[in-house]
């Protein structure tokens, strides 16, 4: 059993779970970071996400697209993936700033690229594969409301995984 402060999956349907859980918190204007290497889990992770918030249909990744909102769930979700981007003005042509704001949920994929773009207050999720299969997700909170979501998260995975 890992550290309390962190999620540890054995499977892509787990770390899917943990975005569900994370998703069903999730508040207007809460904006999540994923941050890890390619192939670490984040997009599976916003997929849960979506589910979390309602979101029906499918959820691909936003890569070639830079930013794909889905609406229909309790809250839009904005997806987006920055990996493509190499400069802070392609943020402005896609109304990076306007998507924070508008009143859904965003999950910023490779948002350690761009972190001085990022809100202050907002819960990060830096992913770790350990293998093929498992992940560590591990909340680094900025601000109270990125604070409160991380606690409140980590207590609903450890509650669930914890159960007999």
């Amino acid at each position: 059993m890992g550290s309390r402060d962190t999620i540890d999956t054995s499977s892509a349907s787990e770390t899917g779970r943990a975005g569900v859980l994370l998703g069903a918190l999730a508040r207007p204007d809460d904006v999540i970071g994923l941050i890890g290497g390619l192939g670490a889990g984040k997009t599976v992770f916003a997929q849960g996400l979506a589910e979390g918030l309602g979101v029906e249909g499918p959820v691909p990744s936003p890569t070639f697209n830079l930013l794909l909102v889905h609406r229909g769930g309790r809250l839009p979700f904005f997806h987006f993936d920055l990996y493509r981007l190499d400069r802070l003005e392609e943020l402005v042509d896609i109304d990076f700033r306007e998507a924070l704001e508008s009143g859904g949920v965003a999950a910023v994929e490779w948002a350690d690229r761009f972190p001085s773009e990022m809100p202050g207050d907002r819960l990060d999720v830096v992913f770790a594969a350990i293998d093929e299969t498992r992940r560590s997700l591990a909340p680094c909170a900025t601000g109270p409301r990125g604070r409160d979501l991380a606690r409140r998260w980590l207590e609903v995975w450890h509650s669930e995984v914890d159960r007999p």
